[in-house]
């Protein structure tokens, strides 16, 4: 027997139209003074104040903090957790997009362990249990509501950091799509095509030898027969949703389904993890300052050409979840796989090629290189990757140009040329 499944998650998550609601009860049940993280967005909206009184009606004493920033600067992390030392809250609750989720989870290790976010850099440095986090999504993108990673911006770093640990999944997630409603269309398409990268990310990640060890050495794990199964629910979801979304924000229907699609592409992402779109998207987005979404999407459909010759069964099946006839050849399939998602994109405005993207010309080596030192994401790809590797991905995707990918590429050094499989 060869099969491996992993799966990691929150003890409960909540889905559909009005579940917001039972965040009194759930919150109510872990504490009594809570710590609530949002932006100044949403914590000017009716609908957050509503929040805070379902709280307060259940019993519980709220410390807001409404002043996250994109990207969760890491001194937000430290202020934050100060502010908060003195409540002593017994919850964390996260609402609103990704990095409100991501600053709540990063405050709750703090508040916990104590230290700095740099001690905590990395995978499974987080060394027990911390002050339990609900998350309430306000975006239908990242997944955070139930992932184990919070992914910040280090201004001693040209690159994100990321903590990632087990002990970072959110306690409950509560995933509302009548809260995604009023998104704007580019947070929509941004949030999107995040999502969509997560999926075929995790689905086309390297599978890697099984053991006994492997799910407690490594947070990501790579491909596995469970999260194979939450990836291929997510690209159907998006596929079917993502433009509706975002060509008519009042279509309750898409944005169900965008939100359902995104938290799959959590539970996916969060145990088989991405890889080389989410490399080179951490130096992209460092020097154009671009959405973290837009960047992944840009570079997704290079990345799947690049990683083709490894993937064509599993690209096949991403055809197939998007629409296209099974009666196909595995081969044109996976054509089809790469078509449909640079369509998709496309057809929300994500840019085609990093030159849209303001990425200089002249930096393209550079963001070879500093996307190689993300360890985590370039072990995690199912084609080795080394610099010059990356690079030619990198230059594809600068000029637009797909059919450079299917030429030869120096093999790693060791290492086969579709290695991991």
């Amino acid at each position: 027997m060869s099969l491996l499944g992993v799966l990691r998650g929150p003890r409960q998550v909540l889905f559909g139209a009005g579940q917001r609601h039972a965040l009194g009860t759930i919150v109510s049940a872990l504490g009594s003074r809570a710590l609530v993280c949002t932006d100044a967005r949403f914590g000017a909206t009716p609908e957050f104040a509503h929040l805070v009184r379902l709280l307060e009606d259940s019993g519980v004493q709220v410390t807001s903090y409404a002043e996250v920033e994109p990207d969760v600067p890491v001194h937000q992390v430290v202020r934050c957790a100060e502010l908060a030392a003195a409540a002593e809250p017994d919850v964390v609750v996260g609402m609103g997009g990704g990095s409100c989720l991501d600053l709540a989870k990063a405050v709750a290790v703090l508040l916990t362990h104590g230290g700095t976010p740099a001690d905590y850099y990395g995978e499974l440095r987080v060394p027990g249990p911390v002050v339990p986090v609900v998350a309430l999504p306000t975006t239908a993108g990242t997944g955070s509501e139930v992932t184990p990673v919070a992914v910040l911006t280090d201004p001693d770093r040209i690159s994100k950091v990321g903590i990632s640990s087990p002990y970072l999944i959110p306690h409950a997630a509560v995933c509302d799509p009548e809260l995604t409603v009023g998104c704007p269309a580019p947070l929509t398409a941004s949030a999107g095509a995040d999502a969509l990268s997560h999926v075929v990310e995790a689905f086309t990640a390297i599978r890697r030898p099984v053991t006994s060890e492997l799910a407690t050495e490594r947070v990501f794990v790579g491909k596995n027969e469970l999260t194979d199964t939450y990836a291929l629910l997510g690209v159907r979801l998006i596929a079917g949703s993502l433009h509706r979304a975002w060509s008519t924000p009042g279509d309750v229907d898409a944005r169900e389904a965008m939100m359902l699609g995104a938290t799959a592409g959590g539970f996916a992402l969060g145990t088989a993890g991405t890889a080389a779109a989410h490399a080179i998207q951490y130096p992209v987005g460092a020097l154009t300052h671009t959405p973290h979404g837009v960047g992944v999407g840009a570079l997704l459909p290079y990345v799947m050409e690049f990683n083709r010759p490894a993937r064509v069964p599993e690209l096949a099946a991403v055809a197939v979840a998007m629409g296209a006839s099974r009666e196909w050849s595995a081969e044109d399939l996976a054509d089809e796989a790469i078509d449909r998602v640079t369509a998709l994109l496309a057809s929300v405005g994500i840019p085609a090629s990093l030159a849209e993207l303001g990425l200089p010309a002249d930096q393209l080596r550079w963001t070879a290189e500093q996307a190689a030192g993300a360890e985590r994401l370039v072990a995690n790809n199912p084609r080795p990757l080394d610099v010059d590797a990356l690079e030619h991905i990198v230059r594809a995707a600068h000029a637009g140009d797909r059919s450079a990918l299917r030429e030869a590429v120096p093999t790693p050094t060791g290492l086969a040329a579709t290695g991991g499989a």
